[in-house]
């Protein structure tokens, strides 16, 4: 049997392979420590807060830069509370985004208490249900390598659920200043003159 998936290295490995021009919106908590624990980039957007917006926020992005693929890594608890970004993404969809769920069945950064997904509910078919064509679950390492091409270049909006094992990680913490994230990835993607750190 294959090994569950460990979501540090599982995200690094992905972003190792990003594609140029590729923009990551790193949903609040976990997978923001963990897109910042595989690399700081450019065209990295940390929502440290705002929960259950990342779907959304990459929705809008994607509508704003068509020529440029949208990556959203988010985890089950921030879907659940937004998972009516599905039904609206399927309604108005985008080619050019995609969405990532990092699935512990945890609520990561207040207690560790279990989510929904450790019952009855399952996100992948959630969106599948809202009407979103292009969608994958995963659960080993395996199955998890061969994601790369899908996320990054099937025609989406796709949505991929890797179910990964809960642990506890030190957090590896990107800036916190708002104002910086937002002019630094503006500046990447607009050419506008540069960000820097206050």
């Amino acid at each position: 049997m294959t090994d569950e998936i460990s979501r540090r290295p599982f995200v690094k490995s992905l972003l190792n392979a990003r594609p140029d021009g590729l923009a990551v919106v790193a949903g609040l908590g976990s997978p923001c420590w963990d897109v910042a624990a595989a690399g700081d980039h450019k065209h990295n957007m940390y929502v440290w807060g705002a929960m259950g917006g990342a779907a959304m926020i990459g929705y809008g992005l994607a509508q704003a830069q068509k020529e440029r693929r949208i990556l959203v890594i988010t985890g089950d608890g921030e879907m659940l509370m937004g998972m009516g970004a599905f039904s609206t993404i399927a309604w108005k969809p985008t080619p050019n985004l995609a969405i990532l769920v990092l699935d512990n069945s945890r609520f990561g950064e207040t207690g560790a208490q279990f989510t929904h997904t450790s019952g009855p509910t399952d996100l992948a078919a959630i969106a599948e249900a809202s009407g979103i064509k292009s969608v994958r679950s995963v659960k080993n390492t395996e199955e998890a390598e061969d994601l790369k091409s899908f996320l990054f270049n099937e025609p989406g909006p796709v949505v991929a659920v890797a179910k990964i094992k809960y642990e506890k990680l030190k957090f590896v913490l990107p800036s916190s200043s708002g104002s910086f994230l937002k002019d630094r990835f503006r500046t990447s993607l607009l050419g506008t003159e540069k960000a820097t750190l206050p």
